[in-house]
């Protein structure tokens, strides 16, 4: 028997089968560094409409994890996809370098109590070296960026753009200082900011105390009596004992109903809905001799349980009757909405008591409890309590409670001077700050769309900003106050320029190093110049003002058309970036803001290492290489958690071998294929190549709109779906007998070259933005070079495949076409199972060796037919017959002809050519004449 094996057109190509991706990205990584393959992409796109991602930073404090991987991969599918998509989308890193957490990492390395310029010198180091690290590992996971020209907030620009914008605020009478109850951390010793904020459970001391009437006779004519009977007493309930010390007043809610409850010895003033409750509570029998709504106890006096203190009722509509008494104890310094009252009803700052120092420890004048530590002090006010007759009830109760996320300790709510930005405050009479953000919110496109209404509700409650904090590795607030008013100078707006300009030469050292003579002169000696800090969300969420305007301004455009971060940022940097951006703008520094959710592993649960459950991305790319961890982040609905396992990972893994090899069967049949001098006319495309094409077209139109609306895990399905079943089980196992036994020149070959041109380079470029590495791999075989990249070109321009496709065709007549082949492909698959169940019974061995008649009537015989005696292609069979019958149905029949030895079809003009007898005809047509006649598959 003669070897036809060469005579066939064998696929070829350098495109390897295994990615074996783990060892040769990095060396792609080097390469694109080597060839300044962003440089080249920027410089390719210059011109074109702009589209910004601003980026969010990262912290600078540890290695990398899953969560950061996510993060960066979906803004480098971003970028990638807006510079195939025609923008000029730069991208620019950054890092956020300020803050506690850094300082803190520093105080654990070298001790506490280091002189305050050491502490920022080794801040500013540890913050450097943390940067380096991350940035080798974002650039290992194939992020395309300016990494050699990143923003960090503690470069000395960026310090004094921050410190101008400030001055921004301040010049616009944003910023002001007051006495306010702040999130006060013990362990960090000043105030943060909301998002620094957690909820735990804890344990505490749930105390019911009663208040002595100073005023009877005014609680009887509130309660309509002659008189009081006993001594009447108001009885609170609070979980913090170790305020009672700073009580000031008690809060009732004026609409509320009251009563006065006769216990045996004295009287109780309760809420009337918790009477029950409340002597239940207290082992108490008690009758109600009196009812009045809470607005008639207004300003009656009550005595301080053991101090010689009055305390004032005052109306409160916070106060509910949700639990406790339907009373609460007001102590202005160590609650919001207590401090909030306080000043409601005219009582001045100077009044508020606060002996709770930043320590967490009493005041030493404090009677009774002076150095104590309030959490140790609780039990002993508890017990001074009961010994002074006050303490109705006490018990210890789980609730939830909130804590510090870094040192994961109970905060309080505390007052002290801070500079605040107003939420409410209304420059020139104009609007406030919350309407101007809320207005924002609704200016904002926001992916996924459940963004708005949570951004929104966060800023329609929240308080003011208290963006001062008392650290030494931060941002200052450079300003000078007068020593008797307290009053910002005069020239503060010029002043804190000057700063900024020396801080842009030296950093922040410079105005903690400086005399405050250099600026004031003989002025010095009125002024107090601070040492308080910037919150560190001021640093990040000024960025764009500081960096997008300043730094990196050649970069960026004002506002940034995207800002995207997990979902946590709604209260962190989303949130002051919009608020500074309003202040100093009027508007979001933002067009849209996309928001993915948190990893968690297979099972929902959050990553801890306690669990064993963490996922480094380090190692990922170590094992399985960066490009599964991209596909991985793609292919999520990263609109909610995003899960994670070995599990998930290793089925990422085969969605990835799946497209892989599509890609290796589209170059290996192309690689003999010249397309300029090779591609056949649109009206010569064969009718299934046609079919393809605009299978294709609709692949290439419908990713397209998914990479807009950011839904990448649509994408990566597509994709994987096209390279299954439109190519892999259908498209791709119908040609390979046209490919491999076609003359190699012929229409029937070129045509389908032809079409496997177009489909790899819609594809490659599809893929890139997500499979990064795999497409500039398959970029440099199409090309042959590799000085070239699939980012320095653009989505593939479809026009001449979709003129293959509608040629001879009314434009919009082909999607009606391309239905007859969709009920073509139904036949084939029901076809399959046939052939499959006489395989199983042993009468045929390959689909080859059968011959298949179909019955078959109205659309789907007129389908059929419309193919001809190519349908046996179609059907992977020796012989296809289709006859009209309203009895539909299909047989399948060991076909009696000899096989080709060439193409392995079963025919009966096998050996027609006597010097060939072991050819069929078409195989005979092909080597020695003028090829098959063939068109349609």
């Amino acid at each position: 028997m003669a070897d036809y094996k060469p005579t066939l057109n064998m696929p070829d190509t350098a495109f390897p089968m295994r990615g074996d991706l783990p060892k040769r990205e990095p060396g792609w990584v080097q390469q694109w560094q080597q060839k300044k393959l962003y440089e080249k992409i920027r410089k390719a796109s210059r011109g074109r409409p702009q589209f910004i991602l601003h980026d969010g930073p990262p912290y600078a404090n540890g290695n990398i994890h899953i969560g950061h991987a996510l993060n960066k991969i979906l803004k480098d599918i971003i970028v990638r996809s807006k510079t195939l998509a025609g923008f000029d989308a730069p991208y620019v890193p950054g890092w956020d370098c300020h803050g506690l957490p850094i300082e803190h990492k520093v105080e654990v390395t070298h001790g506490k109590h280091l002189p305050a310029d050491k502490v920022r010198e080794l801040c500013r180091a540890y913050a450097a070296e943390q940067i380096d690290g991350q940035r080798k590992d974002f650039i290992r996971l194939g992020v395309l960026g300016d990494w050699n020209n990143p923003y960090r907030t503690m470069d000395f620009g960026n310090e004094a753009g921050e410190i101008r914008s400030l001055a921004k605020m301040v010049k616009n009478g944003w910023v002001f200082k007051g006495l306010k109850p702040v999130n006060w951390c013990f362990d960090c010793g000043s105030a943060l900011a909301e998002a620094e904020v957690e909820y735990e459970d804890k344990k505490s001391d749930a105390i019911d105390v009663a208040f002595a009437c100073a005023q009877p006779e005014q609680l009887a004519v509130a309660f309509q009596l002659d008189s009081l009977p006993k001594p009447g007493y108001a009885v609170i309930w609070t979980t913090t004992p170790w305020t009672i010390p700073a009580n000031q007043a008690l809060n009732i809610h004026p609409e509320l109903e009251y009563a006065l409850v006769d216990v045996g010895d004295k009287l109780l003033v309760l809420a009337a809905d918790l009477v029950e409750s409340c002597l239940k509570r207290y082992g108490l029998q008690g009758e109600v001799i009196g009812k009045a709504e809470g607005a008639r106890l207004a300003s009656i006096e009550f005595k301080h349980p053991f101090y010689d203190r009055i305390s004032p009722v005052y109306l409160a509509e916070y106060v509910g009757v949700d639990a406790g008494t339907g009373i609460v104890h007001c102590a202005p310094a160590y609650g919001v909405d207590d401090f909030n009252i306080w000043r409601a009803n005219g009582r001045g700052f100077d009044e508020i008591l606060n002996p709770v120092q930043g320590s967490g420890v009493y005041v030493p004048s404090l009677e009774f409890f002076g150095g104590q530590f309030i959490w140790k002090a609780n039990p002993n006010i508890v017990e001074k309590l009961r010994e002074v007759g006050a303490l109705l009830k006490h018990e210890s109760i789980s609730h939830s409670y909130m804590h510090c996320w870094r040192h994961k300790t109970p905060l309080i709510y505390r007052a002290t001077a801070q500079w605040f930005v107003g939420m409410d405050t209304r420059p020139d009479n104009t609007s406030s700050l919350r309407e101007r953000a809320l207005q924002a919110v609704e200016d904002t496109a926001f992916f996924p769309a459940w963004g708005k209404p949570r951004l929104h509700a966060m800023l329609a409650n929240r308080p003011d900003w208290c963006i001062s904090r008392q650290r030494n590795w931060g941002v200052p607030i450079p300003f000078f106050l007068h020593k008797e008013t307290g009053e910002l100078h005069p020239r503060t707006a010029e002043l804190m320029e000057e700063v900024a300009k020396r801080v842009e030469k030296a950093g922040i050292e410079a105005w903690f190093s400086l005399d405050a003579a250099e600026l004031l002169g003989a002025e010095a000696a009125q002024y107090d110049k601070i040492s308080d800090t910037l919150d560190v969300w001021f640093d990040s969420g000024t960025t764009h003002d500081h960096v997008m305007r300043g730094s990196h301004a050649a970069d960026h455009a004002f506002p940034a058309d995207l800002y995207l971060e997990g979902s946590d940022q709604h209260r962190g940097w989303f949130h002051s970036s919009l608020l500074t951006g309003c202040t100093i703008d009027g508007r979001a520094p933002y067009k849209a803001l996309l928001t993915h959710g948190f990893v968690v592993d297979g099972q929902g649960r959050k990553m801890s290492k306690s669990l064993g459950n963490t996922v480094v991305p380090q190692e990922v790319s170590d094992k399985l290489g960066s490009e599964i961890l991209r596909l991985w982040a793609a292919s999520t609905d990263y609109s909610g958690e995003v899960s994670i396992s070995k599990e998930i990972l290793d089925r990422v893994v085969e969605g990835y071998r799946r497209v892989r090899n599509t890609l290796r069967f589209l170059l290996a049949n192309t690689a003999d294929f010249d397309f300029d001098a090779d591609k056949v006319k649109p009206e010569e495309c064969f009718d299934i190549d046609r079919y393809a094409l605009w299978l294709t077209t609709q692949l290439n139109t419908a990713c397209q709109a998914d990479y807009g609306t950011y839904e990448f895990h649509k994408v990566v399905q597509r994709l994987q779906v096209f390279c299954s079943e439109d190519l892999g089980a259908f498209y791709l196992d119908i040609l390979k007998d046209r490919l491999y036994t076609s003359a190699p020149k012929s229409v029937a070959r070129r045509s389908a070259q032809t079409t496997l041109y177009y489909i790899t380079h819609t594809l490659v470029r599809l893929m890139a933005p997500i499979l990064s590495f795999t497409a500039e791999e398959a970029w440099q075989v199409i090309t042959g070079r590799d000085d070239d990249s699939v980012m320095l070109h653009q989505w593939f321009d479809a026009a001449e495949a979709t003129a293959a496709v509608t040629a001879g065709y009314a434009t919009d007549d082909y999607a009606a076409d391309a239905s007859r082949w969709e009920l073509i492909r139904t036949v084939r698959a029901d076809v399959a199972k046939q052939i499959e169940a006489v395989r199983t019974e042993g009468k045929v061995g390959s689909s080859l060796q059968a011959e298949v008649e179909v019955r078959a009537s109205g659309d789907k015989y007129r389908a059929l037919t419309s193919l001809g005696d190519d349908l046996r292609f179609v059907f992977i069979t020796s012989q296809a017959r289709v006859t009209e019958s309203s009895d539909e149905g299909i047989s399948v029949t060991p076909s009696a002809h000899t096989k080709c030895a060439r193409c392995w079809h079963y025919r009966a003009d096998v050996g027609r050519n006597a010097a060939h007898p072991e050819l069929c005809g078409r195989c005979d047509d092909n080597l020695h004449g003028a090829g098959e006649a063939r068109s349609r598959a």
